[in-house]
């Protein structure tokens, strides 16, 4: 090899070093504005997959075509007992219901009962809380409507679904894991390299058998629980609560609501069996919630 080549060997070496500089502080300076982006990847206008899970809720619906009654009401100013209910003639079974006041407005979520067509005044009879919660002085008619309500589940809105992965997902996005960089090992010659051997795929194990569900309690009855009384007043609630355990009794107090007004019913049980049930109504009914009725939740 001649001397006269080595100078140009050592200028091509020199500059290609040169150009590879050039090019990291390119990059370099690319990541510290802000605006480096990679090849391949998200684009900055993809969106994450939208989720397909649906959450369920339970909510209470009106139901005219099981009741609804338009008519004068009236509470003749004695104090009684169960909460929140109204009476009508013309019912057959008692009702989870929402009675409404047509002078001013108000509602609220009460029992409905049937009531004897020989006793005079207003077809609809309220209790002294129902008044109290509709704005009734005793021996006023009001004019109030009174609609079945039924209770359904229904598909929570998506929009609020994906609001609640939103935070999670930005958050991820905002702060990326950092990148090192890391040498790598010599990759292994051939003459170096261990053959591989493949090794057979494994069994998969059998699937476990499924476990008999156990039937939960009170299954056997469509409606297992003894409703006392609906109140809109949770210290009332609460205070009959009270007395039923005062009596022996396992009581529950379950809270509702409807148009963003709260309710609170309480229960008994749930039974399982007719004769438990039968028992329970009337160990109610002798503290004097002789309205109670068998509900299925």
């Amino acid at each position: 090899m001649s001397r006269d080549n080595q100078p140009l060997r050592i200028k091509k070496s020199r500059a290609a070093g040169l150009g590879v500089g050039i090019l990291a502080v390119g990059l370099l300076a690319g990541c510290e504005g802000g605006d480096f982006k990679l090849p391949f990847g998200a684009n900055e206008g993809a969106s994450a997959p939208r989720s397909t899970s649906t959450k369920l809720v339970e909510r209470d619906v009106e139901a005219p075509e099981v009741f609804s009654a338009t008519d004068e009401g009236l509470w003749d100013g004695r104090p009684s007992l169960g909460g929140v209910w109204v009476a009508h003639p013309d019912v057959t079974e008692p009702e989870r219901v929402i009675v409404r006041n047509e002078a001013n407005g108000k509602f609220v979520i009460g029992a409905l009962f049937r009531r004897e067509r020989e006793l005079p005044g207003p077809k609809l009879q309220i209790s002294s809380d129902a008044a109290a919660a509709l704005g009734i002085l005793a021996g006023a008619p009001t004019p109030l409507n009174v609609t079945a309500l039924r209770r359904e589940e229904s598909a929570a809105p998506e929009e609020s679904f994906e609001a609640e992965n939103s935070g999670d997902a930005a958050a991820t996005l905002a702060s990326p894991a950092p990148v090192t960089a890391t040498a790598l090992a010599p990759a292994a010659t051939a003459s170096t390299a261990a053959p591989a051997t493949a090794k057979p795929a494994a069994k998969p194990p059998a699937p476990a058998a499924p476990k008999p569900a156990r039937p939960a309690a009170g299954a056997k009855l469509s409606k297992p629980y003894v409703q006392l009384g609906i109140f809109s007043v949770e210290a009332n609630a609460t205070r009959t609560a009270k007395q039923m355990r005062g009596a022996g009794m396992v009581p529950t107090v379950k809270q509702s609501a409807i148009n963003n007004k709260p309710f609170w019913r309480v229960v008994i049980g749930p039974a399982t069996s007719k004769s438990e049930l039968d028992t329970l109504l009337k160990k109610v009914k002798a503290e004097g919630f002789t309205d109670a009725y068998a509900v299925s939740n």
